[in-house]
């Protein structure tokens, strides 16, 4: 067991890739020493920008239709087999596997699979990142340890920083006002408290003697809890971090550029410990880039969102220069419940945007338009590129039997969910049937 690492997940919710390593203005000093120490993957994927689904089809190397978790678990979704979350083949390995803090698959972690799994109060980093050290003292190696932060989840902490009030940039694709500019110093001061708990985390790896022996993997479920990121296909929701630190290679202050997938750290994981990746997983092992055998990993990568807080079926593919989005309902405005509450929504709501009707189908040049705000499904002149990339969605679509091809997705017995009129997801909520 001597030469298979320890292994950290570290997750945060709603962060994309705000940190400072990606080159915002959002002081992350912890974060950036990862970065400075390990390997940053510039463009990194979630498979499915919801909570539930990034990190069900992290822990399982599928798709969210193939996995199951189609929807929010805490709205009543589940996955199809919990024997398939990666915790299985670790313990199977040797490894002592446990759960801190925040984990967004099951109502009750405890059917997951973990050893032992952390009971608290809360998510918080001011609770979780102590308990981490606790179990970080008394464990065994090999250990997998996944350590879940609520933050940078709605809501936000007023911004303790007046500085910040008044200056800060809202993302490029939102109007620069007072409301965004505060909404974004919220997030800025709910993204210090996860790196402030990262950087108790890393503390207590140095401390510990561990810090060598362990690789850190920290990434986030997808991008910000503002309109246009969440929930949505754009590069806003389906972007995040990645960075990992640790043994075999994983060092030097490298960056990688090429496109990668959540889908791929299931396989690489599993290379690590010394384990065969099961036939189910869907990604690719991230050593040959880190160990630069190759520069491309992926010519290609899908994305997809069923429900969040309402049905908006859609899906997605992206090379490196382009991004064909195509919605599967009738509905032609948008569904106003799957983006979270905020200042930055009233504005938007206010000037008219639940009346902007959304395109059934989009395509976007990453290149000249990186805001992916002039759709080019109807220009002539990209009319060879529509149909590749039809072609290429529709492919994946068939060879991942994916549901919404056939018609409408059902949500399961017992289902929560907001109806697409709506406009907050707090509104009341139909439940399904049993």
């Amino acid at each position: 067991m001597a030469d298979r690492p320890n292994i950290i997940y570290v997750h945060s919710h709603d962060t994309g890739r705000y940190v400072q390593p990606y080159g915002h203005q959002v002081l992350t000093p912890n974060i950036q020493l990862l970065a400075d120490q390990g390997v940053t993957f510039r463009r990194a994927f979630c498979a499915a920008p919801t909570c539930s689904g990034s990190r069900a089809a992290l822990l399982t190397g599928q798709h969210c239709h193939n996995n199951g978790m189609t929807g929010l678990a805490h709205r009543g979704w589940t996955l199809n087999d919990y024997s398939q979350h990666l915790v299985h083949p670790l313990k199977a390995a040797g490894y002592n596997t446990i759960l801190v803090g925040e984990q967004h698959i099951s109502l009750d972690p405890n059917v997951i699979g973990y050893d032992e799994v952390i009971p608290l109060s809360d998510n918080y980093a001011k609770r979780v990142a102590p308990s981490a050290l606790d179990a970080l003292r008394r464990t065994t190696e090999p250990f997998f340890m996944s350590v879940g932060f609520f933050e940078t989840h709605r809501d936000f902490a007023a911004p303790t920083s007046v500085r910040d009030s008044l200056y800060s940039l809202p993302p490029e694709n939102l109007p620069d006002t007072r409301e965004t500019r505060s909404d974004m110093a919220a997030f800025k001061e709910s993204v210090r408290s996860l790196d402030q708990g990262i950087g108790a985390l890393l503390n207590g790896l140095n401390d510990s003697g561990l810090a060598e022996r362990t690789l850190v993997i920290c990434t986030t479920d997808h991008g910000l809890a503002f309109p246009k990121a969440k929930a949505t296909l754009l590069d806003g929701g389906i972007g995040v971090m990645l960075l990992m630190r640790g043994p075999r290679s994983f060092s030097g202050g490298r960056v990688i550029d090429s496109m990668v997938s959540h889908l791929d750290l299931y396989p690489t994981i599993c290379g690590l410990a010394g384990i065969p990746p099961p036939d189910f997983v869907q990604g690719r092992s991230l050593m040959p880039l880190v160990g630069s055998a190759l520069t491309t990993l992926h010519e290609e990568l899908f994305s997809e969102v069923t429900y969040h807080a309402a049905y908006e079926p859609q899906r997605a593919v992206r090379t490196n220069r382009w991004k064909y989005i195509r919605r599967f309902d009738d509905r032609k405005l948008p569904v106003l419940a799957n983006c979270d509450d905020s200042a930055t929504k009233n504005l938007l709501v206010e000037m008219g945007w639940g009346e902007s009707e959304v395109d059934r189908e989009q395509l976007f040049d990453l290149y000249l338009d990186p805001l992916e705000e002039r759709n080019l499904a109807g220009d002539a002149g990209s009319a060879d590129v529509l149909v590749d990339m039809r072609f290429r969605l529709d492919q994946w679509m068939e060879e991942t039997n994916d549901p919404v091809r056939l018609g409408p997705i059902p949500p399961p017995p017992g289902a929560r969910i907001n109806d697409p009129d709506q406009v907050s997801p707090d509104e009341p909520l139909t439940l399904i049937a049993d």
